[in-house]
């Protein structure tokens, strides 16, 4: 008769997948398997062919209280658009990198983080972990070209509405590379 048995690697390896099931380590365990990519990537400048121009428009937008916003997008500015969720994994492990960039560009680049959850959700969320990100509401559909099915996406669009960063899934923006072109956007 032959005797099995199981390999330290099996047993930790199924331990993993049952944490994964239950509900109340699942999320832990992502935003920790987030943050290990958040660690490994950072943005870059899309390839000038795939670099997409938007016509210039004004993104109407509601804050917490329900006044409403809008964000000029192409006009002269550059802009920094987020679309997430505050129960999305990979939305809260890139967040940090994405505070600490407003942190420091907020007054020269407009950030505009969006998202369709409850305000009363997203500002315990946010106060919560001390963030003070300028989140808002949508109150239109977005143009075609910054329409995504998966959340994070997130677009830097130069003054004059060239979205020359888009990317998916957590990252780090935060990065001396993204703060680069920040940098050179911001110069003109």
């Amino acid at each position: 008769m032959i005797k099995k048995t199981l390999a330290p690697s099996n047993i930790i390896f199924t331990i993993f997948i049952v944490l994964l099931i239950i509900p109340q380590t699942r999320s832990t365990i992502q935003v920790a398997m987030s943050k290990v990519r958040v660690q490994l990537f950072s943005p870059s400048i899309l390839d000038e062919d795939d670099q997409t121009r938007l016509k210039p428009f004004t993104y109407k937008l509601q804050d917490f209280r329900e006044e409403p916003i809008t964000i000029e997008i192409g006009r002269g500015k550059p802009v920094f658009i987020s679309y997430w969720a505050t129960w999305c994994p990979p939305c809260i492990a890139e967040l940090p990198s994405i505070q600490e960039l407003y942190d420091d560009y907020g007054n020269q680049v407009d950030f505009v983080l969006l998202t369709n959850e409850a305000p009363d959700v997203v500002q315990a969320f946010l106060k919560e972990r001390q963030y003070n990100l300028p989140v808002y509401i949508p109150r239109m559909a977005p143009p075609e070209k910054l329409y995504g099915r998966s959340i994070p996406t997130n677009y830097v669009v130069d003054p004059n509405g060239k979205i020359i960063i888009k990317e998916t899934g957590a990252t780090d923006w935060n990065s001396e590379k993204v703060r680069e072109i920040l940098d050179v956007l911001i110069k003109g």
